[in-house]
């Protein structure tokens, strides 16, 4: 199968959001997406963007059923190991079901880590839930290492009125 990798841009942020809530459904999740492409466009295309993206699009001629040529992305950002220094953390990695098996979510993957090691990262890091046995495998045969397994780390979230408490206690200037 054609496929072509590129940096997303602006007009591809439907496109993103609509694989953004395909990728929820599959994680069984769809309540959990409370944001749409216009957040996407300021968020990501902005003087200091805060993720970069990747979109996998395949020729007019193999488009999906529904009429796409975007049928992946690749959504990531920058972090900061006090240990390691600079790393490129993959939020997601996504392809429409009717194109897996075709090497683009390996290409989409491959061309986050091209990326990470043009910008000096030391590692790429994601998370995956702990059902999805096809990507934890997907991601092993590739050399991934699970830190849940073999260093004990959990992964730990603040939001709403959580992250909201936690703000207001801050020192004041």
């Amino acid at each position: 199968m054609n496929f072509r990798v590129r940096a997303a841009t602006k007009e591809d942020c439907k496109d993103i959001s609509r694989m953004i809530m395909e990728l929820a459904v599959y994680e069984k999740m769809p309540d959990q997406v409370e944001i749409s492409h216009k957040e996407l466009e300021r968020d990501g295309f902005c003087q200091n963007p805060f993720f970069q993206c990747l979109v996998a699009e395949v020729p007019e001629e193999q488009k999906s059923k529904e009429g796409f040529t975007a049928v992946g992305y690749a959504l990531y950002f920058y972090t900061y190991s006090t240990w390691r220094g600079r790393s490129v953390y993959l939020e997601d990695l996504y392809v429409m079901p009717e194109f897996r098996g075709n090497g683009i979510g390996k290409g989409l993957l491959c061309k986050v880590a091209e990326v990470g090691k043009k910008e000096e990262c030391v590692r790429l890091q994601l998370s995956v839930l702990d059902w999805n046995t096809l990507s934890r495998d997907f991601y092993a045969a590739k050399g991934a290492q699970d830190l849940t397994v073999s260093e004990g780390w959990h992964f730990i979230r603040f939001d709403g009125q959580n992250l909201d408490n936690l703000a207001n206690e801050a020192p004041k200037d």
